[in-house]
């Protein structure tokens, strides 16, 4: 039976992976450090539904800390999902060092500690962030003209040219997996459609960037995950990087209006100006991942907002996946 050590798995897209993986038979060493970005308590959430598997370990550890990874020796491990990381772009303009910390250095211990144990395939999640304002859309894995503006994209970025160099020096198989825009049951509370239904629900004003002609790649959760898992089950060689993302680009006020229509009422907008680390557009892509992966997204974004909607009104108690 294939272990898969799991970054991050207390996390929103984490937990889940955890989830199909242990669902399909893998075992799971999951390992999250509760980072206070979001509750602790939201996150607990997520576990709950992990702890009933027998084949699921978990580890309260920071991926930082040495002790981790002495911990970690103790087990045969057979592929490493990377999807620890400090989120939120415009939280990395208060406190951009440590994104630095963990996004990079945290990498670097887990590629150091994957060379050490043996283990060569590792999926790690990178973000649509790096590609910043790069206008050649839509956006391609081999375009080089990638322009990260924000310390979180930047660190994205700098973990990516990590690995590649780890794949190139010592023989290891690392798919660095470009998320757009993750959303569904058991999202941050931070990530802008909880924060829309939160207020929609408790009819307090909602705060739009911009003029709400924003695009997105809005991608549902179950299909990174999908895309995840096949990315760990591929045969691929050295290092590549994937777009997983939508086939589909949203304005953000259709998007909102979408989230109106599925929790069943509004409340008051109020426009601020777009914030200089928000990219316009977010665009992918998929050639190279259906090609390589056989990744296409399946879930409509109404699809996948009924989804959320059903979880979010149920107080966050469904089991997701």
């Amino acid at each position: 039976m294939i272990t898969v050590l799991v970054t991050g798995a207390a996390g929103f897209i984490g937990s889940q992976l955890c989830l199909k993986l242990l669902e399909t038979g893998y075992k799971v060493i999951g390992v999250d450090n509760f980072d206070p970005f979001y509750p602790r308590s939201t996150k607990e959430l997520n576990l709950q539904f992990l702890n009933i598997y027998p084949g699921f370990i978990f580890l309260e550890a920071n991926i930082l800390d040495s002790s981790t990874y002495f911990w970690l020796e103790n087990y045969k491990i057979d592929a490493i999902a990377h999807l620890a990381a400090k989120a939120g772009v415009r939280n990395s303009m208060v406190i951009p060092a440590e994104y630095y910390n963990v996004n990079v250095l945290g990498t670097s211990n887990i590629l150091e500690f994957a060379r050490k144990q043996g283990i060569n395939k590792i999926v790690m999640a990178s973000s649509s962030s790096v590609y910043g304002l790069n206008s050649n859309f839509p956006w391609k894995e081999s375009d080089d003209h990638t322009l990260p503006v924000s310390p979180y994209a930047a660190s994205k970025k700098a973990a990516e040219i990590l690995a590649e160099s780890y794949a190139l020096n010592f023989g290891l198989e690392i798919s660095a997996l470009r998320y757009f825009t993750v959303y569904g049951p058991g999202q941050r509370p931070d990530l802008a459609i909880y924060s829309f239904a939160s207020s929609i629900l408790n009819q307090t004003p909602i705060t739009l960037y911009g003029d709400g002609s924003s695009l997105r790649s809005y991608t549902y959760v179950g299909d990174i995950v999908k895309g995840t898992i096949a990315a760990l089950l591929s045969k691929i060689k050295g290092f590549e990087i994937f777009n997983l993302g939508s086939k589909e680009t949203i304005t953000l006020s259709s998007m909102l209006a979408r989230v109106e229509n599925a929790i069943g009422s509004s409340t008051k907008i109020i426009y601020e100006p777009l914030p200089r680390v928000d990219v316009p557009i977010t665009w992918p892509d998929l050639s190279k991942a259906k090609a390589m992966l056989g990744f296409e997204p399946s879930t409509s974004f109404e699809e996948g907002l009924q989804q959320f909607a059903l979880w979010f009104k149920a107080g966050f108690s469904l089991q997701v996946a």
